[in-house]
């Protein structure tokens, strides 16, 4: 049985898995991290942090695991990463594309990471990882708008925008969502020139907003980044 553990700026993100299976996900603070390990059997563990994780590796010692991986640029990975900076590269980018590959073995797959930032990555059919793009979020596209500016409100994102706004909610609105659809429709068939019989894999916080917006054939798969780390563990369990 497999642990996961994604630890972000305000929230920890946990799941188990049995092999390539999602058993149980959840995510919330240290007490609920620990309310979970309580209530479950695991044998090993990958921890992925942006922040200092020291707390939770002392939680998770206090647990008899047979293998524990601190996800890093030096841990050994399922995939061909050519990445020119690997220190640099974010765990949640690399666990995207190497659980892309997983599900797509073969193919040329591009993932889409609609959350803080939007975040454009491809692999290809041989598993071959050279980067992509980071562009804003919705979220922070509307904060920018009411921070540096001195009368624009700050908006909350709707579905279904017409193109022309007749107020200046509506233009922010339509200069924003449909600025960053016509963005991420656009990306997606430069990455079509470049690769053939591309597969688009959404995922992130604003997945579930932009799969009613794009007109593209895509996937939705919300538990990516947590499958990319459980191949991760998997491939060094196997090792």
């Amino acid at each position: 049985m497999n642990l996961i553990i994604d630890i972000g700026n305000t929230l920890i993100k946990f799941a188990l898995f049995q092999e390539q299976t999602l058993l149980v996900k959840g995510k919330g603070n240290l007490s609920d991290l620990e309310s979970f390990l309580d209530n479950n059997v695991f044998e090993n563990v990958i921890i992925s942090s942006v922040v200092d994780g020291d707390d939770v590796k002392k939680m998770i010692a206090s647990y008899s695991v047979k293998k524990m991986i601190e996800l890093s640029n030096e841990t050994k990975i399922p995939i061909d990463n050519k990445y020119k900076t690997p220190k640099t590269l974010g765990d949640d980018r690399l666990a995207n594309v190497i659980g892309a590959s997983s599900l797509f073995p073969k193919n040329n797959v591009l993932v889409i990471d609609a959350g803080t930032c939007i975040k454009f990555d491809a692999i290809t059919h041989k598993a071959e990882y050279f980067g992509g793009a980071i562009s804003p979020g919705l979220a922070m596209r509307f904060k920018a708008l009411e921070h540096f500016t001195g009368k624009l409100p700050l908006v909350e994102p709707k579905n279904g925008i017409e193109l022309i706004g007749n107020t200046s909610d509506n233009s922010i609105l339509s200069g924003v969502v449909n600025g960053t659809v016509a963005e991420i429709e656009g990306v997606i068939n430069q990455y079509r020139l470049v690769y053939e019989n591309l597969t688009v894999i959404l995922t992130g916080g604003d997945a579930s907003f932009f799969d009613k917006e794009l007109k593209s054939n895509i996937f939705v798969e919300p538990n990516l980044t947590l499958i990319g780390l459980n191949e991760i563990l998997l491939y060094n369990t196997r090792a």
